[in-house]
């Protein structure tokens, strides 16, 4: 499954949403009006009760609201586009120069762990073709005990490497899942804001309320940063993940090393990924202070908790399943 793909449609979901907040620019329109004559006709009322001169500055604020209704796609949602975009791309470079770095040292670490295996002259354990040319070099009956040996060694390295990568890909699923559940989450919370923005903007006429443009305006600010804050999150993960690839290969390159092949270490890495996936709106929050939004960051983080031990009880209860299986067998 390429996850890519997925994140690229929901940003195409984004864009094709847009327009539809031109469906409620009309009803907006009449809410602000209605507002306006109100808003207006009472500080007028008032100024004239008083014997006060009338001040005309702030009668200007309905109408500065109302051209923003009228352009809300061009004005409010253009540019506040055109500033987090560049906040965007910059997180999402520093994201994809850690994974070629990432990918460059897997690259370097699988080549020394097959030289390893090759010092220690087991190279037919990871290679098919070492494998069949020991295999034509052995006599039937005259090897036949050094055939089985190497038959079962082999066995038990492969069951061993299949149930490793079994349980590498599910915790692969798991965070590729969490971060697929919180861009999901971002685009849905987005796509509403945008279309029901216009009416925010035309009650904030109304005397009472008047921080309700505040408020949708650091909401969206606060969950439009939840992507780079994720590209920033995986590339801290992937610079953890590069270094553990350097002590790795720092060991591989010792002659007298030889490989365990155990995952252990980056299913543990993962399992914290999936957990830290859940804390972006957190932080996000963190950045641009948005009232309304602390109790889902809270229910969120208690989700992510409860995941994390969920994933890590199934992941001990297979492994201990499965293993003493095969140790009984």
């Amino acid at each position: 499954m390429n996850f890519d793909n997925l994140h690229q449609i929901l940003a195409k979901l984004y864009e094709d949403m847009l327009p539809l907040c031109s469906d409620m620019i009309g009803i907006a329109k009449g809410l602000a009006g209605l507002g306006a004559l109100f808003y207006v006709a009472y500080r007028v009322w008032q100024a004239l009760s008083r014997a006060e001169p009338i001040d005309v500055f702030p009668l200007f604020r309905p109408f500065a609201i109302g051209l923003c209704i009228m352009f809300f796609p061009t004005i409010v949602l253009g540019t506040i586009n055109a500033v987090m975009s560049p906040i965007v791309k910059g997180a999402h470079t520093i994201m994809d120069q850690q994974i070629v770095n990432v990918e460059t040292l897997q690259v370097r670490k699988d080549r020394l762990e097959y030289d390893a295996r090759q010092r220690e002259g087991k190279a037919w354990l990871v290679n098919s073709e070492e494998w069949d040319k020991k295999m034509d070099d052995l006599g039937i009956l005259s090897d036949a005990p050094e055939i089985l040996s190497m038959w079962s060694e082999r066995l038990w390295y492969d069951i061993k490497e299949w149930f490793r990568q079994l349980v590498r890909d599910f915790f692969e699923l798991l965070f590729h899942a969490a971060a697929l559940t919180i861009d999901t989450l971002r685009t849905f919370f987005l796509v509403v804001l945008v279309i029901l923005g216009p009416i925010a903007f035309a009650f904030s006429v109304y005397d009472g309320f008047q921080a309700t443009m505040t408020q949708w305006l650091t909401r969206y600010i606060s969950i439009y940063l939840w992507l780079p804050v994720a590209d920033i999150f995986s590339a801290v993960l992937s610079k953890i993940q590069e270094l553990m690839l350097l002590q790795d290969i720092a060991l591989l390159e010792d002659p007298t090393y030889i490989p365990d092949g155990s995952n252990g270490i980056y299913i543990v890495f993962l399992i914290i990924g999936i957990i830290g996936y859940f804390t972006i709106p957190t932080v996000a929050g963190w950045i641009i202070q948005s009232g309304g939004a602390g109790s889902y960051g809270s229910a969120v983080n208690k989700t992510a908790g409860k995941a994390g031990g969920i994933a890590g009880g199934v992941a001990g209860s297979v492994a201990g399943n499965v293993g003493g299986r095969l140790i009984g067998k």
